[in-house]
């Protein structure tokens, strides 16, 4: 085939390709076979090899990933990309409804789902797919094209010629989700939360590759931009988009009262489990443009649209047993086991029962009817008991005498709520201490997850956490699972926590009541290991924000000849144990930030680690002290408390704009 024929046959073949994958992805339509499409792709991949100089921006075969990337680059949003109104209740839709009719006597609605996934714009140029970019602070987001393009669902190249930037959202289908958390268990590997976290997870990959392993989707719900003639109304934008080649969000009807859009929000909720994909509520939005243009925008908000947020989920189901385990400093924790029942997207069939007076104080029977929900739609829980459902053949529950793992008689803590195995050689006790020493925000020894931590101590390889950095390539090698690539990758990532430095060192031992603020605020005050092993009561409680109990607890830590003698062999094997001073500036001194809500272009603790390293601090609680509270998505009852005493509320834009 000369050059000529090969451009042809190229042209083709894109065209017929990216044809048949929207009627499969985008159509729900499929009209060949998964076997021809295949061999089609084949050819097409083979002739692109053969003339590489003639492949297409647009072709299916860009879709597959290319070479990993040092860094996401900032994209600036031309339409900014804003957060919605939370409403939780009808009375606040009403509200949300008078102030749209001042402005607007006879307004209409769309109401559509609200995706829970990752908000990103789209950019096209002349029909071909330019640029993509998270929503960031809504200002500036991050360069994902690469990843983006991997999203079958989201079209290369549009059926008309058309410069446009389109908004929506990225999202993880449940069965994706669960065949992504199977593959991450089977391979020892920590498991998603939720399919929100894993589609965020997965569209930051600076691999692409990896993303498109990841089977991602994608709903279009807004034009933000376009060089061409504008519809008139939302819904006619959302007609438009899908004659573009988009999937377009779901169930986007109009509605005249608001009476009538609230009965579809309700209908929404109904639906959830059988949607496929997560939803956190419902979005109504005013559906003349030129109405939303009269009606403007906050600082923060559009005053045309609000986000109708749903309570959690909750479900009734049978308590079958109360499962304890042990965990790292000894702590007898009860687990409820339950028929599994569907939340949020998830099965979950276990949660936490805390201790055994919470169990008291809840009533808890075995056999009982309980009901579960999912606390911030991520942690499973029990918040009550169906009494009504009783049938007399309910038991008791007391918590073991013993420990269940080696049978050495428990005691009560301090408070005498908690249950403890002081064997200080409890094969469950050493288990959780190297998972947690190895874990990400510890030491972060990546590829040490807790299948591999029992493999190793079944083997008798590891005894404490000391025993990690004694660990070669050679050992690993011979263990069921382990090449000699994934073993060297093993020893490498344990090679590379030793200089993860003293505040995550002090972490990762697992000192009782000593989190990752605390394990940060003693690695400054003290500088490194020695001087903190020195340190009495009253110089720990001279830091801000300890206690005397947390304080006892750093010292009784290092009282112990065995705690003493692990530090020795850390050092030995080259673990660093000083404190690097990474304050870049104090711009946030004396300054005191409560975090209330999930964010977007963050965890809740990197913002934490934001603020400490400029020389503020965080807090758990609002109080009058407090002089910022940093609200996200799905905050809680601190915002009323920082209504109530005047504390200035930012939101995520404004906090990335006082870090910059």
């Amino acid at each position: 085939m000369d050059r000529i024929e090969a451009e042809k046959r190229i042209a083709e073949l894109v065209e017929t390709l990216n044809f048949h994958s929207k009627k499969y992805y985008v159509d729900d339509d499929p009209q060949i076979s998964d076997y021809d499409y295949d061999m089609m792709m084949r050819e097409l991949k083979r002739l692109e090899a053969d003339y590489p100089d003639l492949v297409f921006d647009h072709s299916p075969t860009q879709r597959v990933g290319g070479t990993p990337l040092e860094q996401f680059e900032p994209v600036t949003h031309k339409v900014p990309l804003k957060s919605l109104q939370d409403v939780f209740s009808y009375a606040e839709l009403e509200e949300f409804d008078a102030r749209v009719r001042k402005a607007e006597s006879d307004p209409e609605y769309v109401v559509e789902l609200k995706i829970d996934g990752l908000s990103v714009a789209l950019e096209y140029r002349n029909g071909i797919f330019y640029r993509g970019a998270t929503r960031g602070d809504g200002l500036v987001g991050e360069d994902v094209t690469a990843n983006l393009k991997t999203v079958q669902s989201i079209p290369l190249k549009l059926s008309k010629p058309v410069s446009i930037t389109v908004r929506g959202e990225v999202f993880m289908p449940r069965s994706s989700f669960d065949r992504l958390n199977a593959e991450r268990k089977a391979a020892g590997e920590q498991l998603f939360a939720n399919p929100r976290n894993a589609a965020a997870g997965s569209l930051r990959q600076l691999d692409s590759k990896i993303t498109s392993k990841r089977s991602l989707d994608f709903f279009a719900f807004n034009i933000q931009s376009f060089d061409g003639n504008m519809p008139k109304t939302h819904s006619e934008c959302l007609d438009f988009l899908h004659t573009l080649g988009f999937k377009v969000i779901p169930f986007h009807n109009k509605y005249k009262t608001l009476s009538s859009a609230f009965a579809e929000i309700e209908r929404f909720d109904s639906i959830r489990a059988e949607l496929g994909f997560d939803i956190d509520g419902a979005v109504v939005k005013v559906n003349d443009l030129s109405a939303r243009d009269h009606l403007g925008e906050t600082v923060k908000f559009p005053r045309w649209a609000a986000a109708y947020k749903y309570p959690p989920e909750q479900k009734a189901t049978k308590l079958i047993d109360i499962k304890v385990n042990v965990g790292r400093t000894g702590v007898l924790t009860p687990n409820a086991v339950f028929e599994p029942v569907v939340l949020a997207g998830t099965v979950v069939s276990r949660a936490t029962l805390h201790n055994r007076n919470f169990i008291k104080d809840m009533g808890i029977k075995l056999g009982d009817t309980v009901i579960v929900q999912k606390a911030g739609e991520i942690i499973p829980e029990v918040v009550r008991v169906d009494e009504t459902k009783r049938d007399g053949s309910e038991r008791e529950f007391e918590m073991p005498t013993v420990c269940p793992v080696c049978n050495t008689k428990v005691v009560a803590d301090e408070s005498g709520v908690a249950l403890r195995c002081p064997n200080p050689s409890c094969e469950a006790k050493i288990f959780r201490k190297i998972v947690h020493f190895a874990s990400k925000d510890a030491m972060d020894i990546d590829g040490l997850g807790p299948a591999i931590v029992q493999q190793l101590i079944d083997e008798k390889l590891v005894n404490d956490v000391a025993d990690i950095y004694l660990l070669t390539a050679g050992a690993l090698s011979k263990l069921d699972g382990f090449a000699d690539i994934s073993a060297q990758n093993l020893v490498r990532s344990i090679e590379n926590s030793k200089t993860a430095g003293l505040d995550r060192l002090i972490y990762a031992l697992g000192i009782r009541n000593i989190g990752q603020k605390a394990s940060r605020l003693l690695a400054k005050r003290f500088k490194n290991i020695d001087a903190l092993i020195g340190a009495s009561v009253d110089e720990i409680v001279d830091i801000d924000d300890f206690g005397d109990i947390s304080a006892a607890a750093v010292v009784d830590f290092f009282a112990e000849q065995g705690n003493i003698e692990l530090i020795d062999r850390l050092k030995a094997c080259g673990v660093v144990t000083d404190y690097s001073e990474k304050l870049s500036d104090n711009r946030f001194e004396g300054l005191t930030f409560v975090l209330s809500g999930g964010l977007d272009s963050m965890s809740r603790a990197e913002a934490g680690e934001l603020i400490e390293s400029f020389g503020g601090r965080t807090s758990s609680s609002v109080s009058s002290k407090t002089n910022y509270l940093l609200l996200g998505d799905k905050p809680g009852s601190k915002l009323k408390k920082a209504q109530e005493l005047g504390v200035e509320i930012i939101d995520e834009q404004k906090f990335l704009e006082m870090t910059r």
